[in-house]
């Protein structure tokens, strides 16, 4: 690498500069704040893990976008968190042991391979809240209506919540007794959303029904508002009871949310399976207009705990805290600034510190050239070091 290339930084890895930092800051501790006022207690797990626990219950999903190392001190592999759910999971089987509800929250950095979308970072700050011990829908419910204050207290609105259930999916795939690549190649094409190449996919399965083949097809059309629940109960209640409940379910989810918060937008995807592989229940994602990604997404995990002795009902939502700023106005309030001499003296020693115990930011002047802007400068006056302010 020459000289003039050190400054730069991998794609997809970025740096906060003092504006933006002090931004995301005051952002963390803001929502922070507000998860610990709903009773979610903070965990800090650490940055890496042997990777067999990291990974484990994950799905291949967050192996593929985990970087690896050598531990050079046990030989061992190590993985570079991507995602804090399978984290919170092992402290809450293994450290906690509470047999009752558990509400943990977080906020740390995550490192992944891939960027998330095409304006997306390799590098997030990622904050969520999970709950443990709880498998009813008032849990789905609560972790929802925290996610949408969450994004509220970070200044944004006209906010849309997608949702979904991963059985409605299960349900049909099983239904139709398909091979492994059969469903694979579904999966794939779910995924694209590429309807067109689905319908000639299906129409080719000879092995189908033409009723299995309505169902097929039909699943990733259920897409739109609440209107799409009945379409779907008329066109896949017959099924199973799992299908049933699960659109039973999101009635619920949906009639509690538009009470809660009637000017977030609803829309239901029956078909969505971008979610990551361990999600069991109900899945949903919030975007704003004119940005492509969710800006928080979560859903139900039920069995993550499992691998670490202790299976539990869980459900949460994670969301990048850089990227509310991005989209966010935040206003941070600066302290006031008072420009000091430097402190070879006790007596101006203790002025500064005792203003900077009331809240003041006070810089000590290095030379005669000070640049950032001031409110105030400390003078001796009168036997006394005094605030004098600045005139503009």
């Amino acid at each position: 690498m020459s000289l003039a290339d050190r400054w730069l930084l991998p794609e997809g890895v970025d740096e906060a500069l003092p504006e933006q930092a002090a931004k995301i800051e005051h952002l963390r501790r803001t929502l922070l704040n507000l998860h610990e006022s709903w009773g979610y207690q903070l965990v800090i797990p650490p940055l890496l893990e042997y990777l067999d626990s990291l990974l484990t219950g994950a799905g291949s999903d967050l192996e593929i976008e985990t970087f690896k190392v050598i531990d050079q001190l046990s030989g061992r592999l190590l993985g570079i968190r991507a995602d804090f759910t399978s984290q919170v999971a092992r402290i809450d089987a293994h450290c906690l042991k509470d047999d009752g509800v558990q509400r943990l929250s977080y906020c740390g950095s995550v490192l992944r391979t891939m960027p998330a979308g095409l304006d997306g970072t390799r590098s997030p700050i990622q904050l969520g809240a999970e709950i443990y011990g709880h498998g009813c829908v008032e849990s789905d419910i609560e972790v929802l209506s925290l996610m949408l204050q969450t994004l509220s207290a970070a200044g944004l609105s006209n906010l849309v919540l997608d949702l979904g259930h991963v059985d409605v999916v299960s349900g049909v795939l099983a239904a139709c007794n398909l091979n492994a690549d059969q469903e694979s190649k579904l999966i794939e094409l779910y995924k694209a959303k590429d309807l067109p190449e689905l319908d000639r996919y299906v129409e080719e399965l000879s092995c189908l029904q033409d009723v299995q083949k309505q169902w097929l097809v039909g699943l990733p059309r259920l897409c739109g508002g609440k209107e799409v629940l009945v379409h779907a109960t008329d066109l896949l209640g017959s099924i199973n009871e799992s299908i049933r409940d699960a659109i039973v379910l999101l009635q619920k989810v949906s009639d509690s949310i538009c009470q809660r918060f009637p000017k977030v937008g609803l829309h239901f995807d029956l078909s969505d399976l971008v979610s990551y592989s361990y999600h069991t229940g109900v899945v949903f994602a919030a975007y704003v207009p004119g940005h492509g990604n969710a800006i928080a997404r979560g859903g139900r995990y039920n069995n993550i705990g499992q691998v670490f002795g202790r299976s539990r009902p869980a459900t949460g939502f994670s969301t990048d805290v850089k990227a509310l700023v991005a989209l966010a106005d935040i206003v941070v309030n600066k302290p006031k600034t008072v420009l000091s001499p430097i402190c070879s003296s006790d007596g101006l020693w203790q002025k500064a510190n005792s203003l900077r115990a009331e809240g003041y930011r006070v810089v000590e002047v290095l030379d005669d050239f000070y640049t950032g802007d001031a409110d105030f400068k400390l003078e001796f006056v009168d036997e006394a070091w005094q605030l004098m302010p600045i005139h503009s």
